[in-house]
């Protein structure tokens, strides 16, 4: 059974604006690092890429971090997308993260090998290899966490990476982003990180601003802890921060 961790209110923080809430968030993201640091000489970081992560990370671009001490890894990736699309994920964070500041090493999930379970299986050995020490991530309009929609949701999935097929409201939301001009180009299947993979993170960091995120957002806090709302199961991490806007935050009165 998955228990609820006492006084989740007070890790909800809301930020008069988008910039504000990313740079709260960078100011959290250079603590947990340089803790870390004092006990390790590297340090494992997964990221989200999307949309509602970009004040984020243009605040940690402004931040004296020590970039050459971390392996960075990405949670989910599109299967089937042309390499050069800037709609994957990998080139989304290489663009505005990446490929700017000098990390020790960059590790990318390939949604274009031959056979997707091979990926998942590569990834996998990665990330036993490089213990998850934080997570930076957003939570989708369904209340998915990477692509871990309603339906393939599993708080106690064996895998660490898998192959799933995209919930059609995961995919309408990668059009609300400007992300695809329409549905039918949004791809159908991606690999994932799973919830368990992301959970194992001692340090959360979940930045979510927009109006169109308000219901997730509401539903995060206030629904049943269960797989019909993926988000509910970060009130079991101890360690995590949810960053809010105004917008985001509208329904939590």
């Amino acid at each position: 059974m998955t228990t609820e961790k006492n006084d989740f209110s007070s890790r909800v923080q809301i930020y008069l604006s988008r910039e504000l809430m990313g740079e709260a968030a960078a100011d959290r993201f250079v603590a947990a690092v340089e803790a870390v640091l004092k006990v390790k000489e590297e340090v494992n970081i997964i990221f989200a890429a999307a949309p509602s992560q970009q004040e984020f990370l243009r605040a940690l671009l402004q931040r004296d971090v020590q970039w050459q001490q971390i392996n960075a890894f990405h949670m989910d990736e599109y299967i089937g997308l042309d390499d050069a699309a800037p709609q994957r994920f990998g080139n989304f964070l290489k663009d505005r993260l990446f490929g700017k500041v000098n990390f020790k090493s960059v590790h990318y999930l390939d949604g274009n090998v031959g056979h997707p379970e091979d990926e998942c299986a590569r990834y996998t050995r990665l990330l036993e290899n490089y213990p998850v020490d934080m997570v930076c991530m957003g939570i989708g309009e369904n209340g998915h966490l990477a692509f871990n929609d309603p339906p393939v949701a599993d708080f106690n999935d064996p895998a660490q990476v898998k192959v799933v097929e995209l919930d059609p409201a995961c995919r309408q939301q990668q059009v609300n982003d400007g992300c695809f001009a329409s549905l039918d180009l949004v791809p159908t299947e991606a690999l994932t990180l799973t919830i368990p993979a992301l959970m194992r993170a001692k340090v959360i960091n979940c930045v979510v601003p927009g109006s169109t995120k308000a219901q997730a957002v509401l539903n995060t806090v206030r629904k049943p802890i269960c797989t019909d709302f993926p988000s509910t199961v970060l009130r079991t991490h101890e360690g995590v921060v949810v960053f809010l806007d105004t917008d985001s935050a509208k329904y939590l009165g």
